[in-house]
Parts: C-alpha cells; structure tokens; sequence
C-alpha cells in the first residue's frame, strides 16, 4: 500500500458559512443535501448533521451515471434505515429529478397534514440546498432553473440576496448562500475527493494520486478497467502500484528518449479515465465498509 499525501483545502471560510447556513436554515421547511455517488462520505460535511439539526432532509446521489449501480442502491438502503430519504440523480443530465419533488413532499407531508387541518389547503414548502464545492449544487440548480424559470419575489423576512426558485408547484428553492469544506481529518477524505477531480490536480503528487487510485482498483478489478489495459494475463493484485502505472504506460505507448515510461503522462491519463467512467462505473466507498 502506498502512503498518502496530505491535502489541505481551503483554510477559513468554515465559521462565516456556518453562520449564514445556520440563518437560511430559519427561511426553509427542509434541506437537500447533494453528495458525490461514488464516494458518498469524503463528499459530505460532517458538521452539517448539527447545523441541519432535526430539520427533515432529501440526499441526492449525484453523478449516479459514474457509480455503480448496486452499490447506490445500497447506500439509498442506508440512508432508509437512518429515517433519511436519498435519491440517485445525475444532475447534468436531469435523470431521477423528476422524483425531488415528490420525495420533499413525502419526508415533509406531516407538516403539510397540520398546516392543512389549520385550514391552509395548498402549503407551500421551502426546501435549502446544501453541498460542498464541486460536487454538483450548481448542475442540480441550473437543471432545476431552467425547468422552472420563475424565481420568486423578495419577500419581507427574507435576506437580501438569497436566490430563490419555484421547483413545483408548492415548492420553492433556495440556493445556499455559502458552501461548506469538507474536514479532512482522514487523509483519505481529501484523496477519494482528488480521485473525482473536485480537488484541482496542481496542488497534488499527480502520479502518488494514480498510485493510490491503483491500490484500489487492483483489488477491485473492475471488468472494464482490466480490459481496457489489456490485464487479463498480468497478476496485479502481486504487483507494486507503481510497477503497475508504468505497465499501463507502456502498453499505452508513453515513452519517452531512451524507452522510459512517462509515468507522469500515464498517471494523468488514468485519472482523466477514471473521473470519465472509462474505467467502469465504480463506487469507492461503501455503507459499514461493505463489498459489492
């Protein structure tokens, strides 16, 4: 196993976001959290669970196109057990959208049953949307946009400048006005993180990254990924990551003077690969550290 490399994110920022959340959170009925599919935990704050408190909340499963199919069902079977509804989605392309609506109005339906036993007939409820960077708030808001232009009016009680949208009928959204950081207290939060690319590559070891994606991969032998590099005859599971990115950029033909592998040029195009789901659809961390 190779070592991990540290990654620090933005410094900051964590105390103001929490406050302006902790001020929304007043405005709204309910929250929806977006979380990366394929690595439902590093794509999560876990101060959100305090900040949203006992407010209901809908998961979204974004990028569920990229994920395995078997292993979101699992985490949707998770959540379940936890009282919390969740949804696999693909926010760029709309998939599974079409359900939000229906799943806010379910998890809220007890306030719905009191506000109309006071005699309000069609509550209209109000739902925050939450997510650290990079992994699909701002997908999910323009798909949901565009579908339904109308964004609604300043109203008093209202903070200047939140951005609120009609999703349906009785339903309006607001856009967070801050995001918040993942806490990468577990090195491997912000390595699972820099797989999907939500961490810019500059700032990392590129070919320690394609190292430690191959320590993965070498025990998940994803079908698509042994035959895309042609592995079938290689024993990888024995082989050193490293020796196994140089294989895989000689078999892609990366050389340099002298027959040296670009191992640099390998490693980037492994990830490029990965983060296109080239490699299969694949999910890198599981409910209760469970196998597929």
């Amino acid at each position: 196993m190779s070592n991990t490399q540290t990654i620090q994110w933005f410094p900051g920022h964590m105390t103001k976001t929490k406050r302006q959340i902790q001020a929304s959170l007043k405005l709204v009925d309910a929250a929806a959290e977006i979380i990366d599919a394929r690595i439902p935990v590093s794509s999560r704050n876990p101060e959100l669970n305090n900040l949203i408190q006992n407010k209901p909340r809908v998961i979204l499963l974004n990028k569920c196109d990229m994920a395995n199919q078997t292993a979101t069902k699992m985490w949707i079977d998770y959540y379940k057990k936890q009282g919390i509804t969740a949804l696999a989605v693909d926010c760029k392309s709309g998939r599974g959208l079409n359900k939000f609506p229906q799943a806010v109005n379910e998890v809220m339906k007890e306030k719905i049953n009191r506000l109309q036993a006071k005699g309000m007939k069609n509550p209209t409820m109000r739902i925050m949307i939450v997510g650290i960077p990079n992994v699909g708030k701002s997908s999910f808001i323009n798909r949901i946009s565009r579908q339904n232009r109308a964004k609604v009016e300043d109203r008093p009680g209202v903070t200047r400048g939140n951005q609120w949208f009609t999703i349906s009928k009785n339903l309006e959204m607001l856009d967070t006005p801050g995001v918040l950081w993942p806490k990468f207290d577990d090195q491997t939060v912000g390595e699972h993180l820099a797989f999907t690319g939500a961490v810019k590559d500059q700032v990392m070891d590129i070919e320690l990254l394609a190292v430690r994606l191959l320590d993965f991969l070498k025990k998940l032998r994803p079908q698509e990924f042994i035959t895309r590099f042609k592995l079938e005859n290689e024993d990888i599971e024995q082989m050193d990551s490293y020796e196994l990115l140089r294989l895989i950029g000689k078999k892609r033909g990366m050389l340099v003077s002298g027959g040296e592998i670009n191992t640099e040029r390998a490693a980037v195009m492994l990830l490029d690969e990965f983060r296109a789901a080239k490699l299969g659809r694949i999910t890198v961390e599981m409910p209760y550290g469970d196998k597929i």
